[in-house]
């Protein structure tokens, strides 16, 4: 086999490896994220580290105290029950 053909062929191999590396790393990434669930936390963000919008306020970041009862975080399911303070139903 001539040089060209030896590099040629390494080449291609390399190229097969790293697609099916890929594929399997991102089935692997979509059943992970399919097993993280999340939740809404209440009264537990910190003031302006709020997700979204609250009954007082229109946008994310924007709750004006620590705590604040209507001003939620996204949080891995179960991790809510567990904070000081947190809650998945809004108050």
């Amino acid at each position: 086999m001539k040089k060209t053909n030896i590099a040629l062929a390494s080449a291609m191999t390399g190229l097969i490896a790293l697609a099916g590396s890929l594929a399997s790393t991102t089935a692997v990434a979509d059943e992970m994220g399919k097993k993280m669930a999340k939740e809404k936390c209440y009264g537990v963000s910190k003031a302006g580290k709020n997700d979204c919008a609250t009954k007082t306020s229109s946008c994310a970041g924007s709750a004006k105290e620590d705590a604040q009862k209507d001003a939620f975080v996204v949080v891995p399911k179960g991790l809510c029950d567990r904070l000081h303070g947190g809650s998945t139903k809004e108050m």
